[in-house]
Formats: structure tokens, C-alpha cells, sequence
């Protein structure tokens, strides 16, 4: 079902919003990372390692020069060579092909997380639940767009959050498990959607130094694949890991990040995806959960999308 390990590091090969705000409800603000390139017939994993100049906000980077960027970093195909050196012991993201429709596998089942500690079921109808959820009504990311309560809705045992042609998006944060380490999974879909429509699941804090964040799915412009952020400073030639993970996210798949005093990994249905245990890289305040439908225009018309969400549990 797997395909051959892939690793994939960049540092700051994709273009970022430098940590760029946008407001909450309560006028606090969320942070999404990645803006992505324009989406290849079928990626294939790649075997480099590369780093990056220092990254520059997305809104001075082309779409062709980020299309270029993404591509590359999940089209190139590993020479048949003898076996590679030794990885470095600290921030080192890895990166495995899957199956496209994927198995259903737990990151929880498969390590022993143990019992669900709190999260969100969406076993009821109508808004997310305000007990635990502060739902966004503000502009949108980057300015750009709005994001609107209306855009949410539960049925089913599922939320989605839709995107329209105007860039009306959504968003909402977790009022649980506002912790310091801890382990979250998630399982999630889109529909076939828009480009510039990016589904995120980020752990952060809107106060965190450093615009420390965890970006354990976060979706671009290549909709085949989902990428992993750790982001452990605001700008520079050094401000965070990545793994490009090839994903049919039209297909429910389990994300997952596990945060311990040891590193930071992220497994996408119950496979090991990336992991990080270099110390300085660690957030140094409590995160909580967020979920995000974030719009990226380049003044092509959008077409609707949607991000489904089946469940969100935490563990301890």
C-alpha cells in the first residue's frame, strides 16, 4: 500500500506569509503558512534534500516561480544510485507516498495514544458548537476575502466549511486543549477543489514568540499533495521544516501531530510523515487546535470548494 520513503527538506522553498495575521472573532488573529504552485499530473517522492534563500511574502513571489518551487519539490525523481549518507540528526522531515484513497489507519490505534481526552465528534446538526469552537468573522487570510460563521455547518457527523467564488471562507479555533505538548488527530476532505482554496490544520498561538506554529496538513496550490510546517521563527534564511507528503485529499485521511519534549512528528494515516527534534525548534508556549479553508486569489476566477472535517480528538 505504501510507496518508497521520500525525503523532502526546505528551508523556505515555498512562499510564506511571514506569519501574516488575520483576525478572530474575539479580534485575535490566526496565522496559515503556505502559498503553493499550480498542481502536476502525478508527483512523484523525492530523494533531495535542498535548502533555500530566505523567503520572501507571497505576494512577491509569481505564481510561476512558485509553481516551479512545488514542483520540484515533489516531481523529482531519485537517481538509482548507491545508497544515500547518513541523515542529520536534527531537523530532519520525512516524507512517504501513500496509497491515494488511503486505509483509514490511526496515528492513535497504531502508536497507543491511549483514550480520547476531548476534542469534537460533530455529532449534531447545525453551527459548530460554541462551547467549543470561536468561529472567525473577519477578513480573510491576508486580508484577502472574509471569513464568515455562515460559512460553517454540521450534519451528518461531519462539518464542512465552503468557500464561494467572492473568497466568503471560514475558520474556527478550539477553546479545548490549550496545552503545551500533546497529541492531535484529525480526519479530514476536500471536495475537488479551487487551487487557490488551501484546507489547514495548524496548532498556534496568537501570542507565541517567534511565530512558532504547527502546520500538520496544510494544502496548496498542488492539490495532490499536503504538506507538513514547523515554524520556529518569523523570517530568514532559517525559520522552519517542511515535508511534501502525495495525497488524494479528495479522499478522508487521518492527519495527526505528536508534540513531546523529544521533537515533533506528523503521520498522515497512521504513517510517520515528518519529524523534527531539534530542540530550538520546539514552541516554547501552550497551542490549541485550528481549522482553516484559507483563500489564495491571483485574480483567476475561484470556483466553490469545500473542507470537510470528520472529527478532531486529542490525546494526551
Amino acid at each position: 500500500m505504501f510507496k518508497k520513503i521520500a525525503i523532502v527538506m526546505t528551508m523556505g522553498a515555498v512562499s510564506l506569509t511571514g506569519c501574516g495575521l488575520a483576525p478572530t472573532t474575539n479580534g485575535a488573529s490566526e496565522t496559515s503558512s503556505a502559498d503553493g504552485a499550480s498542481s502536476p499530473a502525478t508527483p512523484a517522492p523525492t530523494a533531495t534534500t535542498t535548502a533555500s534563500p530566505a523567503p520572501t511574502a507571497s505576494s512577491t513571489e509569481t505564481p510561476a516561480a512558485a509553481a516551479a518551487t512545488e514542483a520540484a519539490a515533489v516531481t523529482s525523481a531519485p537517481a538509482p544510485a548507491a545508497a544515500p549518507a547518513p541523515a542529520p540528526a536534527a531537523a530532519q522531515p520525512v516524507s512517504q507516498a501513500l496509497a491515494t484513497t488511503g486505509d483509514g489507519a490511526q496515528a492513535a490505534t497504531a502508536f497507543g495514544w491511549g483514550p480520547v481526552l476531548t476534542g469534537d465528534e460533530f455529532s449534531y446538526t447545525g453551527a459548530p458548537d460554541r462551547t467549543k469552537w470561536s468561529v472567525y468573522n473577519s477578513a480573510g487570510h491576508a486580508g484577502k476575502g472574509l471569513r464568515s460563521p455562515q460559512a460553517w455547518s454540521v450534519a451528518n457527523g461531519v462539518a464542512t466549511v465552503s468557500g464561494d467564488a467572492a473568497g466568503t471562507t471560514g475558520g474556527m479555533s478550539a477553546k479545548f486543549a490549550e496545552q503545551r505538548y500533546g497529541r492531535w488527530e484529525t480526519r479530514m476532505k476536500t471536495n475537488a477543489r479551487d487551487p487557490k482554496y488551501h484546507p489547514v490544520l495548524i496548532l498556534n498561538n496568537n501570542s507565541a514568540p517567534n511565530c512558532a506554529e504547527i502546520d500538520y496538513a496544510e494544502g496548496s496550490s498542488v492539490t495532490s499533495v499536503m504538506r507538513f510546517f514547523l515554524h520556529y521563527a518569523c523570517g530568514g534564511a532559517d525559520f522552519q521544516t517542511t515535508a511534501a507528503t502525495p495525497v488524494d485529499g479528495t479522499q478522508w485521511h487521518n492527519y495527526a501531530v505528536e508534540w513531546t519534549p523529544a521533537g515533533i512528528s506528523g503521520y498522515v494515516d497512521g504513517v510517520k510523515t515528518f519529524t523534527d527534534t531539534n530542540p530550538a525548534h520546539q514552541p516554547s508556549t501552550v497551542m490549541k487546535q485550528t481549522l482553516q479553508l484559507d483563500w489564495f486569489p491571483d485574480g483567476s476566477a475561484t470556483k466553490p470548494s469545500q473542507m470537510q472535517v470528520d472529527w478532531v480528538r486529542v490525546y494526551k
